[in-house]
């Protein structure tokens, strides 16, 4: 295939990649209850973050590098997460054995929220996949699987 029409094609396959992105966003917005708790995509992958985080603890600075964010940007989700509504959903405290540095660890209700948050978007992506057959999904799957582990690859070589 020649380079151009190759990158017409990679084109059209983010284009298609980031509309499902948006339309799966869209209709998570639109199942919101009360219940769900209302976190932007950071305070997610920061929530998401702490709760895979079996018996270890995170700094500030950590979560902030793991992410992909600004220190400043960092500090705002940290204090919004601390702040959301009457409840925490991460405590931080002086990292004993380095003052300068900040740990981070989840409330249960940050755990709470973690989890209806991902239930919702997962529930969302669920019905989506209703609609493929099951041969399609299976193939769907295997792709998600190779772009998945590309992803991997690039992210480690930067």
């Amino acid at each position: 295939m020649p380079q151009f029409q190759q990158a017409e094609q990679l084109q059209e396959f983010a284009d298609e990649i980031f509309e499902l992105s948006r339309e799966t966003w869209l209709a998570q917005t639109r199942a919101k209850s009360k219940k769900h708790p209302d976190l932007t995509e950071t305070e997610f992958l920061t929530l998401d973050l702490l709760a895979k985080a079996t018996g270890r603890t995170y700094t500030v600075g950590e979560i902030q590098r793991e992410i992909g964010v600004l220190p400043a940007q960092m500090s705002r989700i940290i204090r919004s997460l601390e702040n959301k509504g009457s409840k925490s959903f991460v405590q931080c405290r002086i990292n004993p054995a380095d003052k300068r540095k900040i740990d981070v660890t989840l409330t249960p209700a940050g755990r709470e929220a973690h989890r209806l948050y991902r239930e919702i978007k997962l529930g969302t992506i669920q019905k989506f996949l209703q609609a493929l057959s099951e041969e399609d999904r299976a193939e769907f799957m295997r792709l998600l699987r190779l772009i998945r582990e590309s992803s991997r690859n690039i992210s480690q070589t930067k």
